[in-house]
């Protein structure tokens, strides 16, 4: 199947969704935006496995797709110059491949490797965010001048760290960066570059790592998700059972099984990649039919993300991440220069975060999809009763001035000064998205909850309310416990 036929992809194996600056909604008059993250899954990349390659599926064992080296340097040097960009240093060296026969060759990618067409969409998803947040927002500055402006971090998986490259590159391209800032993009360790200029990059070990559902760290989360794949595997095996005299020759006569070799999730993703790439796909898998029923299985398992309990071990700390960093732009305002967070991530951790807020719509997140949260304040300078909050605050403040023996700190009412005025002075809300979609979240559906007349406005007291509710007090402990 070629390009020329990518029309079907829409219709039953989505394998892309482009960032869509023009389609963008702003938001209401009166709201500045102050912060935004960004969780966004890799570009695309080959199978994770191999199957399917005998006849009559003949997905290809060998992908040579990966022409573009695996060090930046080189990649950069090669999208740049389809942008008509001016071209960084050249690569000093070639990649190639070791076959299993000891044979070797060159642009084969390996298992799981993030293709050239990857590359080039993780580059301009970068573009756009560039296009809607600098060009036509106004939001971020067109030259990076301080790297704490942007945070740039990723799971320590190679296809992620060159995505999330590869976006950095389209947002902040060495030309946009002042003298000597360097972006960092964090993924725990130091495995970067010095220099001005230059990227450095930092990862987490996966014993640490917390934006996905961390089931390596966590055995109480893998034995919930383990026990709801074998849940679905009871519900839906016998229903795949209908789609065996179709698919079964495709997999050397075995049955599409939730928990079969191989199993129903990885033949979607072969099948899925090879689309991606116009790599001829068999018909049986246009039909949306059956991949419909292929894919409803796997997000069972999301299931125990819709536990309370699972909420909590896969998405809890990462939330709490998410309404800390926007705490503490509410009360540092102007002082905190971050502004934009942009994460590297996987399908997983898109739909878990969707499922967490009961706004998952159970279709596999496609290569390059984001999920966004939008931190927004709006003023209320003339509001008669924010100005007698000041009033009164200002009073006590004079108080305090004249009273030698207050038991509050200087330090301790200043803060409390600046909190509760911010109070009094701003509105705050909070916008998701995903898939270049508003999405209302049914926890802040009551009046009051929201903006009036925009549901998809979420104040920010209800989201941190509920964040705080999924939090783990003790991760470690709550993943140990039985």
């Amino acid at each position: 199947m070629g390009w020329g036929e990518s029309g079907r992809v829409g219709i039953s194996l989505l394998v892309g969704e482009p960032l869509d600056v023009e389609g963008y909604p702003q938001a209401p008059s009166g709201l500045e935006l102050e912060q935004v993250h960004v969780y966004v899954r890799h570009g695309e990349r080959t199978p994770v496995r191999t199957r399917m390659v005998d006849p009559p599926a003949s997905i290809p064992e060998y992908w040579q797709m990966c022409s573009v080296a695996r060090r930046f340097r080189e990649a950069v040097k090669l999208t740049t110059a389809k942008h008509r960009e001016p071209a960084s240093e050249g690569a000093w060296f070639k990649r190639g491949t070791e076959m299993r026969d000891g044979s070797t060759a060159t642009n084969l990618c390996l298992l799981g490797d993030l293709t050239d067409i990857g590359k080039e969409s993780t580059y301009n998803f970068g573009v756009a965010l560039r296009k809607l947040y600098v060009d036509r927002l106004g939001f971020l500055p067109g030259r990076l001048h301080n790297e704490k402006q942007a945070y740039f971090r990723s799971t320590n998986v190679p296809r992620t760290i060159e995505s999330l490259e590869h976006i950095v590159h389209g947002l902040y391209p060495q030309k946009h960066c002042a003298s000597g800032v360097i972006p960092s993009i964090l993924v725990r360790y130091v495995v970067g570059r010095d220099g001005p200029g230059m990227i450095t990059y930092l990862c987490r070990n996966k014993v640490d790592e917390n934006i996905v559902s961390n089931i390596l760290s966590c055995p109480q989360l893998g034995l919930l998700e383990l026990r709801f794949a074998q849940a679905a595997a009871a519900r839906w095996n016998s229903r795949l059972q209908t789609l065996d005299e179709r698919l079964s020759k495709y997999i050397k006569g075995k049955p599409i099984r939730v928990d079969g070799s191989p199993r129903a999730s990885g033949i979607l993703d072969t099948v899925r990649s090879a689309a991606a790439h116009g790599i001829k796909v068999p018909d049986d898998f246009w039909d949306p039919e059956v991949v419909d029923l292929i894919v409803c299985p796997q997000f069972s398992k999301f299931n125990g993300i819709k536990t309370e309990q699972g909420r909590r071990l896969g998405m809890g700390r990462l939330l709490a991440d998410v309404s800390t960093k926007m705490q503490t732009k509410i009360e540092e305002g102007d002082k905190d220069p971050l502004n934009l967070l942009v994460y590297s991530t996987h399908d997983s951790t898109l739909a878990a975060l969707c499922s967490t807020f009961d706004i998952f719509d159970e279709k596999w997140p496609p290569f390059t999809s984001s999920v966004t949260f939008e931190l927004f304040k709006k003023r209320h300078r003339d509001s008669e009763q924010g100005l007698r909050l000041q009033s009164l605050l200002s009073g006590l403040w004079n108080a305090h001035s004249k009273e030698e023996h207050c038991k509050l700190s200087t330090r301790a009412l200043q803060h409390l000064f600046s909190l509760f005025s911010l109070m009094a002075m701003s509105y705050l809300d909070i916008r998701m998205r995903y898939k270049n979609k508003n999405l209302v979240l049914p926890m802040c559906a009551k009046e009051g909850d929201h903006l009036p007349g925009s549901p998809e406005f979420c104040t920010f007291s209800v989201f941190q309310r509920r964040v705080k509710e999924l939090t783990p007090v003790n991760w470690s402990a709550e993943c140990a416990s039985s």
